[in-house]
Order: structure tokens, then sequence, then C-alpha cells
């Protein structure tokens, strides 16, 4: 008996060694950290949309090849609920509980700064498709992001305002609160005034805010040649909405946060003509990207925005590093990661070199005919 006991108790063990492991066997599991609820509930739709579709299509072509075995991918979907706290706490559930390999978002900066510390510390790779604030991925080895940072971003739209436009003066309106619209705001007051600009306002709100009338009085009265409002698609029209019943008609910009078309639909004509910096144009996509489109559009009857595409490209970037590291080992797939020289994504061409931003480009989008336009590019 003793014999015949000994093998099963064996056999057992490695059974639930097995389970425990981040792979589960066969199975790799991948987490999300969305903000599937709260204030920006259809980002964190278009974020689960492109991670279910990229996950799906992995698995209908056989699963991801590791090191010779077919592994199927299992999408572990967290929402974070666009709060930090829930941000940490929902990383915490997907590397203790739910054991996944490498976790894909939050998205705001707002929520993945949290995130990012919590997988830091677990040393878990996780990447942002859309957190463009530094601290997301300051003097961390184990986490990544999919987007340009603010450092860029901010830049580019103050030679943006300063060169295309031909803007002198400049306005701002952000929340204080956020720790994006905060650290967007600052790079393109230091920017553009090293431009040679003169940033003439610099107004605050909080989140939940929605009367600015205060704020945008004061803008008015400084007589800005543009007023820069670095902040989410739910926010925006009613920003621009009430700028113009206070008179004022210069040129309204804006920076990643405003790409998805919801902002359209939010705004109506009030819309028309003004400018962002974002991602990707779906308007000039690469055959990439253009296969992305396509397949998105079928799937879930619209166009995916930057999110979409972003969350897209995390995956992508995860599955090729987990190929690479060639086993189903948290540290060697960020090793992987770290090491990626040439990815070709739907929003472009990036590599890592020595942090977790990636060098790639940025675009200038003008909203003209209730749609997004390109209209420029920019390179690092």
């Amino acid at each position: 008996m003793r014999k015949i006991l000994l093998p099963i108790i064996t056999i057992l063990a490695i059974l639930l060694l097995t389970g425990c492991s981040s792979s589960g066997g066969k199975e790799i599991k991948i987490g999300l950290n969305a903000e599937l609820t709260g204030s920006i509930p259809v980002l964190g739709q278009s974020s689960k949309n492109a991670a279910m579709m990229a996950v799906e299509e992995i698995n209908q072509a056989g699963g991801l090849e590791v090191g010779g075995t077919k592994y199927k991918v299992t999408l572990v979907v967290e929402d974070n609920e666009d709060k930090a706290e829930s941000a940490a706490s929902a990383t915490q559930k997907l590397i203790n509980q739910d054991r996944v390999l490498a976790m894909i978002g939050p998205n705001a900066s707002r929520n993945a700064i949290p995130a990012a510390a919590v997988a830091e510390s677990a040393r878990v790779p996780m990447i942002s498709p859309w957190s463009t604030n530094p601290k997301t991925t300051e003097n961390k080895k184990y986490v990544l992001r999919a987007c340009f940072i603010d450092d860029f971003q901010g830049v580019v739209v103050a030679k943006f305002a300063s060169d295309k436009l031909g803007a002198k003066k400049a306005a701002v309106l952000f929340d204080v609160a956020s720790e994006y619209n905060k650290g967007i705001a600052e790079i393109f007051k230091k920017s553009f005034e090293g431009n040679g600009g003169q940033v003439v306002a610099f107004e605050t709100y909080t989140k939940g805010d929605k009367d600015f009338s205060a704020q945008l009085t004061k803008i008015k009265e400084a007589n800005p040649d543009v007023l820069f409002l670095p902040n989410y698609y739910s926010e925006v029209p009613l920003q621009v909405e009430q700028a113009r019943k206070l008179g004022y008609t210069g040129q309204i910009i804006g920076s990643d946060s405003w790409g998805n078309p919801e902002i359209i639909k939010l705004g109506g004509k009030n819309m028309e003509g003004l400018f962002f910096s974002t991602h990707y144009a779906p308007d000039i996509a690469t055959p990439v990207a253009q296969k992305f489109i396509k397949a998105y559009q079928e799937k879930y009857k619209s166009t995916p925005d930057d999110v979409a595409a972003l969350t897209y490209d995390a995956f992508g970037m995860l599955f090729q590093a987990i190929k690479t590291a060639g086993k189903v080992d948290r540290q060697a797939v960020r090793d992987a990661l770290a090491s990626i020289t040439k990815y070709e994504g739907v929003t472009g061409t990036m590599q890592f070199k020595g942090t977790g931003d990636p060098i790639k480009s940025a675009v200038i989008i003008k909203i003209e005919n209730g749609k997004f336009n390109y209209f420029t590019s920019i390179n690092p």
C-alpha cells in the first residue's frame, strides 16, 4: 500500500505545483487591469475589446508557442473602477490569486502609477498601453508602456502651437489632482516658454467639477492665442462649450486624452477645427494597422480608438517577448521585453533602449467634418 501511495502523493504534489505556476501547465494567464467603470468607461471597454481580440487571434492560431510547446492564452480581466486604490488592489489580485504571467494596463496614469508600484515590487511584467506620465516607469525594471511619454508629448504640442499655429501666448486649464493632466500641463508650459512664448494663464480644477466659468473668465481676459486642455474626453466638451459661451474665440488644442470619438459625440460642432496629439491616425494606417482596424470594425462595429490600438500593441509586444524568452517565466519575459529592438505595431515601429519607454512617433489630429483626420507627424 505504501508503495502505491507514494507515487500518488508525488503526482498530486506535481499537479499542485503546476497549478500554482504562472503558466498553469499548458495555459498562460495574462491579466488586464482596465477602467471598465468610473469616469472613462468607454476607454476601458476599448482596451478590453482589443485585449479579447488579441488573445482570441493567438488561440485560434493554435496558441502561443514557447520553447516548442503550444500554450493556450487565458485573459483575466479586472475592473479598476478608475480609482488608484482599486488599480493597486486589482494588480495584487491578478498577481497573487490569479497567478498571471504578466499584466496589461491600467491605462490612465492616475491608475497606472500605483499599479506599477505593486507590479515592480512583485517583479511581474506590466505594460501600460496608454499611461504617458513618466512616473509610471520611472526607476522600474518590470514596468513598460506602449505609448510615448508626456515629456515628449508636451514638447510636441508646445512646438505645434508655436510653429504651426503661430501662437505667442498660451493658456492652460487642467485637473490638478490627476498625475497625467498636471504632468503634461507643466511640461507644455516649460516647453512653450522655452520656445519664446508666454503662458498667460495656468488654471486648475479637480475631477468631477462641472463649472469652469471662473477659470475660463480669467483665461479669456488674458487673451491667449491658444488654449491647451490636456484633459479627458469626458470633460473637454463641457470646457470647450463654456469657453465659447464666454466669448473665447482662439484656437483650442489637446493631448492624447482626447483620442476617443466619444469626444465628438459629446462636443458636437464645438469640436470642429480643433487639434490634439495622439498615437496613431486610422486614415494613414500602415498595412499592419489596416489589418487591425478592419478586424476590429468587423468584430465590434466601430473604429478602434488609440487605447484599443495601444492595448493591441501591448499584447503583441508581450506575445513576442514570451516567444523570445523561450519559457514561461516572469523574469525571462521581462528581460525579453526590455530587449525589444524592433516591434512593428498598429501605432508604429517601437523599440526600447534602457528604459520602459518606447522610442516612437506622435501624430497631430485635426477634427473635421465630425471625424479624426491626420494632420502631421512628429518624430522623437
